[in-house]
């Protein structure tokens, strides 16, 4: 695929031109990474093997760019969807790479610091990811009945607030994910900001119910919190029976003694699972 005839290449550009690397049987390439943006200047990567129709899609958070699709750990269930013909796309979030700010803290202090302010970056980001959604269909370059998102810790809390504001995304997948801001050490003494309760992710239920949810915890995670997930988990099933929606939730709490991280396995788990959610709302 020439990605110059749609005109969307950012003028830096990382890795091979997919135009030349679409010629080459897969047995003898890897996936590439390629830095682009949407008309307004929204920066996002795209990593994975060209093709010449659209394709599906995870969308991947967790700090950076590259910070996400070039790190093997961090595309989790991006590296075996590649294999499935799966495009990982992923963007700076708030108050990361060149989402920071000059004189703001650093790491996720720095989203206490906007709250206080009463910035929601929440919903600047879910603008921004619906933008890049919006350019990777017209580019041709997305099918729009097959798109997933994925995140890691921070990563997936922003993964569930956007799939219960884009209804494009199919299917989402939570690793570690940070449900309650205030479980984080950077938001202690923070009752008092409205927008870190209004940001609980327990509070999407009501949209995440006609949603695929899966979320992998494990069972001893202090730092984001095993409860609260098992307790976001439990909302959304009880929204799902209130309403009569069919609901497809799964929550996987794995022993986990090294705390807050992935746990093992979770990454080519998950990709099963997306890849069924995606065929089956394809079909339907």
């Amino acid at each position: 695929m020439n990605l110059l005839k749609y005109g969307i290449l950012n003028r830096w550009v990382v890795g091979w031109i997919w135009a030349f690397s679409s010629l080459v049987s897969a047995a003898e390439r890897s996936p590439e990474l390629t830095l682009m943006e949407t008309p307004s200047g929204v920066e996002y990567g795209v990593w994975g093997y060209a093709s010449e129709s659209p394709s599906p899609v995870l969308i991947n958070l967790g700090n950076t760019i590259e910070g996400v699709l070039g790190s093997a750990y961090f595309r989790q269930s991006g590296n075996a969807l590649a294999e499935l013909g799966y495009l990982s796309v992923s963007i700076d979030i708030p108050g990361h790479g060149k989402r920071h700010r000059e004189g703001e803290p650093d790491d996720l202090s720095v989203w206490r610091y906007r709250l206080e302010r009463g910035e929601d970056f929440v919903a600047e980001n879910n603008r921004r990811l619906s933008e890049v959604v919006d350019h990777l269909i017209t580019a041709g370059l997305a099918d729009s009945d097959r798109i997933a998102i994925c995140g890691t810790s921070r990563g997936g809390f922003l993964a569930l607030h956007f799939a219960a504001h884009d209804r494009r995304v199919k299917a989402v997948a939570a690793y570690a994910p940070v449900t309650d801001l205030m479980v984080l050490r950077e938001f202690k003494g923070a009752d008092n900001v409205p927008l870190v309760a209004k940001l609980s992710v327990v509070r999407l239920a009501n949209r995440l119910a006609t949603q695929s949810v899966w979320i992998i915890i494990g069972d001893r995670d202090e730092r984001v919190g095993t409860d609260e997930s098992i307790a976001v988990v439990r909302a959304i099933t009880a929204e799902a029976l209130q309403r009569g929606e069919p609901g497809e939730v799964e929550l996987h709490v794995l022993p986990e003694p090294k705390g807050h991280t992935t746990p093992q396995g979770a990454a080519d788990m998950a990709a099963e699972w997306i890849d069924r959610q995606i065929r089956i709302k394809t079909k339907e």
